[in-house]
């Protein structure tokens, strides 16, 4: 069965509250989690520091009236473990890089948890929109790996995700997915493990492009987290404990993400015009999203139904963050 298919079986297994539908057997996923939890244990003991806090002002050479406020949800990778300091953080980078092409100073309000899977985002967007005062912008997600390694059934994780999104959107805030990142590139992950790392990771992160496109979002694939520079360089790209990225990972992982950020909120220069020499396309949704899901960085975007838009979209460097933190105590964190 094609990936695409899979893909769409489980988006509608998620709408119609099946909860079944299994990416691998048992036994397999049973294998790939014994393995991935191996794999963080094997180099830096297995652990990471909890990640800094990366909440505040960015962009203050901009001011600081009527900020942009930008919400990041999900889990370790949305909060940034691995990394010492706030402005190496997703949030920040990624607050960084809006500042400078909006002209705008940004608001970061980060309630991603470390260890999180995507039943906790209802808590999150709770959390997240209890600041009746402002609704945020947009909204960053990423979201995914727990769900594969704790053998949440695909179906029940998209529908989590899906409402999250519904939420969101209802509160009239723009949404970005980060989906789920290819487990195979784990080093310690060896054939055939490594294969069905990767096919899990890549079906799962197929369905969550499905619902989060049919509830107006928009998704960047995370893939082998963007980009050949961490199958080159795998040892400057993951952290110490060897599973979550080094800051350098994070700063390629954000580059990726900052286009479509940046377009959502309509200051990106480029238009949503398709590129045929970028390789850019009109696909059905479930083809866009398993398409995407083979290709690290890829966009996915409603268009009219059933089609979606499929953008690569050139990255930009990203400048150095300069931000006013507001300090509070990091969250107590799930392993993950």
């Amino acid at each position: 069965m094609s990936r695409a298919r899979v893909a769409r079986r489980i988006a509608a297994g998620a709408a119609y509250g099946g909860g079944s539908i299994g990416l691998l057997g048992a036994a397999a996923v049973g294998l790939v989690l014994a393995e991935v939890q191996l794999a963080k244990r094997s180099v830096g003991g297995g652990t990471a520091p909890l990640p800094p806090r990366g909440d505040g002002l960015y962009g203050l050479a901009f001011g600081r009236s009527n900020p942009l406020v930008l919400g990041v949800l999900g889990d370790s990778t949305a909060a940034g473990q691995g990394v010492r300091r706030a402005g190496q953080t997703p949030g920040a980078l990624l607050a960084s890089g809006l500042a400078a092409v909006a002209e705008r100073a940004v608001e970061v309000r980060n309630v991603a948890l470390p260890g999180a899977q995507s039943d906790d985002l209802e808590r999150q967007v709770t959390g997240l929109l209890a600041d009746r005062t402002r609704t945020p912008d947009v909204c960053v997600i990423m979201i995914g790996a727990n769900d594969v390694t704790h053998r949440m059934p695909p179906t029940q994780s998209v529908r989590h995700l899906a409402a999250a999104v519904r939420r969101l959107r209802t509160a009239g805030a723009e949404v970005v997915v980060g989906t789920c990142p290819d487990l195979g590139t784990i080093e310690p992950v060896y054939q055939p493990l490594r294969f069905l790392a990767r096919r899990v990771s890549r079906q799962l992160a197929a369905a969550q492009t499905i619902v989060v496109v049919e509830q107006g979002g928009r998704t960047v694939s995370l893939g082998d987290l963007l980009g050949p520079e961490f199958a080159a360089n795998p040892r400057e790209m993951f952290g110490a404990d060897n599973y979550h990225p080094s800051a350098e990972g994070y700063a390629t992982a954000a580059m990726a993400m900052l286009p479509t950020l940046c377009a959502v909120l309509g200051v990106w220069p480029e238009s949503d015009r398709l590129e045929a020499d970028r390789h850019e396309d009109m696909l059905p949704v479930a083809k866009a999203a398993a398409t995407a899901a083979k290709e690290a960085g890829t966009e996915v975007t409603a268009a009219r139904a059933p089609w979606a838009l499929l953008k690569h979209r050139r990255r930009r460097r990203l400048p150095t963050p300069a931000p006013t933190p507001e300090p509070s105590p990091a969250p107590e964190a799930r392993r993950g």
